[in-house]
């Protein structure tokens, strides 16, 4: 009894914690909570792009197996029921002078026939082995297409959760700079009515918080489109409602180029995968010189035939035959020459792929530090630039109540402010972004050469 209350205890204190890391992800509205880890752990459960190319292993683990299977016996069986017959008639001369000739029908076939067959490869020329390795070859090609596709699924849904921040983040700027307008028109309307603004102040106060207006309704449509985005790369219905949180961070990094080139090529899938298909191409080659070697086989059929389907001990007849088969080939037209010249030009065709995949990959990684330094310089002139430009509209606001700047004045302070939230918005952006792709150039985390912060 005691045992038995000490599992319906942790039973209980696990469907506790389950029940708490469901709620977790349920706001009070009943929208789900997304983090980019969530984000990125839902589209490698659902997206169905993903999915469907976790099959491709499926497929390529089948071919294995029926590549193994040739180096099997194969055994078949087969049943016969003759419908119709013609029996082979004897004319017997008679013994009697005179007499006319007796005749004699012999039935040779039975009506009920069955048969087991086998054979057995003893020798092929390599033929077996060489599809054996090329199967083999083919489900570690389509292992490492998995992690390009895993690699690439992950670096779209990075992209598509920073951009939904981005885009909330314009939203933003976008109502800041509707309600520092209204503001302002408020201000303007109190001091017309003391006589210390003009009606053409307040006539431009009220042009510029119409201006921001379509501004803020391409910002909300931004976002919602943003949203509708990320929901169908995570493969959630796109009327479901969901709650992201996260928010765009500066994460400072210092990266080894060299280190990272090297790194790259040794963990990129499509260098595996290339690989591997070269070595396809070489048992291409052997498999067009075995068709020309023999082939040995040995094979064998034992009989069973009746003319009554029952299962009597003494009802059925048989017989068996044991088979040594030898095949060579002495002329095919030069077929083999030509699938061996075509599986050599595929061996240097992929050579020369290697070569530009592997220069190519350098070049995306060169590309990929440079614009996350470009991304981190933008980012650290905007960020002063933003507290100057908010400091600016609270002088021209100052000065506008005091007479001493004018409505031009305090909206192009507003101008600069949205402006430069928006270049860092954009740029912290950027930076996420050229790390995302670093770590997809790379094959791994940014964690795995990042410096001491």
């Amino acid at each position: 009894m005691k045992a038995k209350s000490y599992w319906l205890f942790i039973l209980t204190i696990f469907l506790v914690l389950a029940g708490l890391n469901l709620s977790a992800q349920e706001t009070v509205e009943g929208k789900l909570q997304l983090t980019l880890d969530d984000c990125l752990k839902l589209a490698l459960e659902q997206n169905p792009f993903y999915l469907s190319t976790l099959e491709k292993e499926n497929e390529a683990r089948a071919q294995v197996h029926q590549a193994a299977a040739g180096f099997l016996p194969s055994i078949n069986a087969q049943g016969t029921d003759i419908l119709d017959k013609k029996v082979f008639t004897v004319e017997i001369p008679s013994m009697v002078p005179g007499q006319p000739p007796q005749r004699v029908k012999f039935d040779f076939t039975r009506t009920y026939q069955m048969s087991l067959n086998f054979s057995f490869p003893l020798f092929t020329g390599g033929r077996l082995t060489s599809g054996y390795r090329q199967a083999s070859y083919n489900y570690q090609a389509t292992q490492e297409s998995i992690k390009q596709a895993r690699q690439e699924t992950i670096l779209n849904v990075k992209q598509a959760f920073y951009g939904y921040l981005l885009a909330r983040k314009f939203l933003e700027v976008a109502e800041e700079s509707v309600n520092l307008a209204e503001k302002h028109l408020k201000n303007v309307r109190n001091l017309v009515e003391v006589g210390m603004a003009t009606k053409f102040d307040l006539l431009r106060a009220e042009v510029q918080l119409a201006n921001l207006q379509p501004q803020l309704i391409r910002a909300r449509n931004g976002l919602q489109m943003s949203e509708l985005a990320l929901k169908n790369l995570l493969g959630l219905d796109l009327n479901r409602q969901i709650e992201i949180k996260g928010e765009l961070a500066y994460q400072e990094v210092q990266i080894n180029p060299e280190e990272a080139r090297q790194k790259a090529l040794l963990n990129r899938p499509e260098i595996h995968q290339l690989g591997y298909q070269r070595r396809m191409a070489g048992e291409m080659i052997k498999l067009a010189r075995a068709s020309d070697l023999p082939t040995v086989a040995i094979g064998g059929q034992i009989n069973f035939w009746s003319n009554y389907l029952n299962f009597r001990k003494n009802n059925w007849e048989n017989y068996y035959t044991i088979s040594l088969a030898l095949n060579i080939p002495i002329f095919n037209g030069f077929a083999s020459q030509a699938q061996a010249a075509q599986a050599k030009a595929l061996a240097r065709q992929l050579d020369y792929t290697m070569k530009g995949l592997t220069e190519a990959i350098k070049l995306e990684v060169d590309q990929a530090i440079l614009n996350y330094q470009q991304a981190r310089e933008a980012l650290l002139s905007q960020q002063k630039n933003v507290d100057q430009a908010a400091e600016a509209v609270r002088l021209a606001e100052l000065n506008f109540s005091e007479g001493l700047a004018t409505t031009l004045d305090v909206t192009t302070a507003q101008v600069a402010l949205s402006q430069a939230r928006t270049n860092y918005a954009q740029a912290l952006y950027e930076c996420l972004m050229a790390l995302a792709n670093l770590e997809k150039a790379t094959g791994e985390s940014i964690s795995g050469y990042m410096a001491d912060r």
